[in-house]
């Protein structure tokens, strides 16, 4: 067996602390945070010289989780956030939610926009996209059960 599971999901952004408290407000937990650097560190990613903080997010389930990177060296590259569902590379991050509505409520006062609209599919689950900080796609899903 080459995979057992999927670790983590990167994300960069530019305000770690407003990432947090977003991604806390979705409801993932702050596993930890802490200063990257060093010639290993370089060794891995290809960028020697880096620095970065990063924080690790764990979702409810305890079985997912995000590393959310703050680059202090070198400047970051490119900027994809803003980049439409159709762009290729990363697309987005899907996360299922008890109660979209609620959800949204409580995402909108840390910047969250909504991308289209909110949609019913098949009786089986309701969808959106959202942007987070700094413009992030997402994907929220709320599961309606047996098509009730």
């Amino acid at each position: 067996m080459a995979v057992t599971r999927l670790d983590n999901v990167g994300i960069v952004v530019q305000d770690l602390d407003a990432a947090i408290a977003f991604f806390k407000e979705l409801g993932l937990a702050l596993e930890g945070r802490a200063p990257i650097e060093g010639e290993w560190a370089g060794r891995i990613t290809g960028l020697p010289g880096q620095r970065v903080e990063i924080a690790v997010m764990r979702t409810p389930d305890g079985h997912g989780r995000l590393e959310l990177s703050r680059f202090l060296a070198p400047a970051v590259a490119a900027d994809h956030r803003r980049a439409p569902v159709n762009a290729l590379g990363y697309l987005r991050v899907m996360f299922a939610v008890d109660d979209l509505d609620a959800t949204l409520g409580r995402l909108r006062p840390h910047g969250m926009e909504l991308v289209g609209s909110v949609v019913d599919y098949a009786n089986v689950y309701r969808l959106c996209y959202i942007r987070g900080p700094e413009g992030i796609l997402l994907g929220l899903a709320q599961e309606l059960g047996d098509g009730a």
